[in-house]
């Protein structure tokens, strides 16, 4: 299939808002394509090359396809530049200059999908001598050869910035519409842009969407869970099974306004255990070998040789997959630290033993996902933990199952959450004994109670350059959550204090404009985009409504509190927790 084609998908994509609009014409899309290209089809639909579970990344910054379009154009490095900063949109540049390109190779061919995927994938994987002029030869190769329009596109999968919006939900309802559309009473009416379906078929449809969100959850995939629709069918999706060695997404909780709420929401009796303030570490055995990811699935393997040891002594069975939070402990004083304190452990890349020995962890196992070949996500919480009972045998500081009761009363959840909170840690949880394990969802199988204003998560979308003696860095970042209709990343404020001038005191301006120089996307006198991956937790005064950020909110006084390297993009608060903390604001209890 020629790559055109996907860009004419592209380009229709990216003319409309209209969420159903997206799903109705990149499903009409999908129905075109061969099984043996539909997952670099879908992965290219989603600007990417690599499944959300492969650490790999194209790790092409904005200065080598700077010079990759001049090779590939024939126009200098420092005029593409200065275009790019007055337009803001590398890709609109990229249109402009190869309409009237000076270069143009003799031989060069349509390009196919095939041919722009593995030149993408092998921006990713290549290392050692000579990498940067071999990667500036893959990406002007594609740019040679490709229209205007091609250009733009390609330049963008690079960056990380497709901008056609395509959200979560509209891939998912996508595959549904494409490879179920007539069982599922699927009906667009392109001039009304609504979906016309009577209650029963809605009810058929809602089982398909759950169908493929179920999938993706274990796959961690929409193009094998795509390709898995169009070649088998429901049996094909229904089967999909975890894979120890394969990170699944972890299953999120919910904060429940006090103990109180929270029994209301998973009911009695419920067991409650510690909620450490640590990160979350999905532990994976297979053919002897142990992997760690965080919850953001990177892998952390090699950052933690301390805690491989230990899984691999005091754990027991042949494969696994389990559900445990790393955290700091204090030997002399047999208290938790704060996550601040373990937090750069996670990017560790020398000195890794010495970094163990001056920041140990405890790991704490709360959950069982796969054990000896058998999944255990429909199976009872209460069993899964009475199967770790039986497996993890408990070390001091080393590794240990959770601190849990089970309890219907009252006052003794009480007794249990304070004395979590005098441990060091940040409250407790709460879980239904018969809830499943629903990987990336918030269900209400089990709740968080914390005693503070909750803080949020948001992801740094983009920064202002500093002035005066903070003119070296960037100096106040623009923060955004999650819209979870569109996916997409809508501002709600600027945070510039909480924030260091000198390392040794914690998260710097230094610090933040390292992590953020390769991801700029655009730049505009003093202000710059950025690729949305650097995640921070801020706390704020209050919540307020605004017109001025896209949220529709602003946070009033943010601070930033810490960065969380073990969260994604993904990870992030949403909108609609924006809306569940202004609406509770006023009046919650506190501890």
């Amino acid at each position: 299939m020629l790559y055109g084609e996907l860009v004419g998908v592209y380009e229709r994509l990216e003319a409309t808002s209209k969420r159903l609009e997206k799903t109705f014409l990149l499903s009409e899309f999908l129905k075109t394509v061969q099984s043996a290209e539909l997952e670099q089809v879908l992965l290219l639909a989603q600007g990417k090359v690599f499944p959300d579970w492969d650490q790999r990344v194209i790790g092409m910054d904005v200065k080598l396809l700077l010079k990759a379009l001049s090779r590939a154009t024939g126009a200098s490095a420092e005029k593409i530049e200065e275009l790019w900063k007055n337009s803001g949109d590398l890709g609109t540049v990229a249109v402009e200059l190869t309409k009237k390109k000076s270069q143009v190779t003799l031989f060069s061919q349509p390009l196919t999908i095939k041919k722009v995927f593995e030149n993408l994938q092998k921006l990713a994987t290549l290392e050692g001598a000579g990498t940067v002029d071999r990667k500036i030869q893959l990406a002007s190769e594609l740019l040679t050869s490709a229209t205007p329009q091609e250009a733009k596109y390609i330049l963008r999968s690079i960056l990380g910035e497709l901008r056609v919006g395509l959200g979560e939900g509209t891939v998912r309802d996508t595959i549904v519409w494409a490879f179920f559309g007539d069982r599922a009473g699927v009906k667009y009416d392109k001039t009304t842009n609504e979906l016309a379906i009577s209650d029963e078929e809605r009810k058929t449809y809602d089982e398909y969407v759950t169908l493929i969100q179920e999938a993706y959850d274990v796959a961690n995939d929409f193009a094998q869970v795509a390709r898995l629709a169009k070649e088998k069918g429901e049996a094909g999706l229904q089967n999909i099974s975890l894979m120890p060695g394969k990170p699944v997404k972890v299953m999120l909780f919910q904060k429940a306004k006090d103990i109180t709420d929270a029994f209301s929401i998973v009911g009695k009796p419920a067991a409650l255990e510690f909620k450490y303030d640590g990160f979350r570490l999905q532990i994976h055995k297979k053919a002897g070998k142990i992997t760690l990811f965080t919850r953001r699935l990177e892998n952390v393997t090699l950052q933690f040789p301390d805690v491989v040891q230990r899984i691999s002594k005091h754990l027991l069975g042949d494969e696994f997959i389990i559900d445990a939070e790393a955290v700091g402990v204090d030997v002399q004083t047999k208290k938790y630290l704060p996550f601040q304190n373990i937090s750069q452990r996670i990017k560790r890349k020398y000195d890794i033993e010495e970094t163990a020995g001056k920041f140990p962890v405890e790991v704490n196992v709360f959950d069982v996902l796969f054990h000896n070949g058998h999944s255990l996500l429909k199976t009872p919480f209460a069993e899964r933990r009475n199967l770790l009972e039986k497996n993890v045998a408990k070390v001091d500081f080393q590794i240990k199952l959770s601190e849990q009761i089970i309890t219907d009363d009252l006052n003794e959840a009480e007794k249990f959450y304070k004395a979590s909170l005098a441990a060091g840690n940040e409250g407790i949880m709460m879980k239904n004994l018969q809830g499943i394990y629903k990987p990336g969802s918030r269900v209400g199988f089990g709740v968080k109670v914390k005693p503070t204003m909750d803080t949020l998560e948001v992801v740094i979308v983009g920064a202002e350059w500093g002035e005066g003696k903070r003119g070296q860095w960037l100096a106040s970042f623009i923060v955004a959550v999650k819209d979870p209709e569109t996916g997409s990343f809508v501002e709600i404020g600027r945070v510039g204090t909480g924030i260091k001038e000198k390392e040794e005191e914690g998260v710097s301006f230094a610090q933040l404009t390292q992590l953020l120089m390769p991801l700029i996307v655009e730049e505009k006198g003093r202000e710059v985009k950025v690729r949305p991956e650097i995640v921070i937790e801020v706390d704020y005064e209050e919540i307020q409504k605004s017109p001025t950020y896209s949220s529709g909110f602003a946070l009033r006084f943010p601070r930033l509190c810490k960065l969380r390297e073990d969260r994604s993009a993904d990870d992030v608060n949403t909108t609609l927790d924006l809306l569940k903390l202004f609406e509770n604001q006023r009046g919650r209890k506190v501890y």
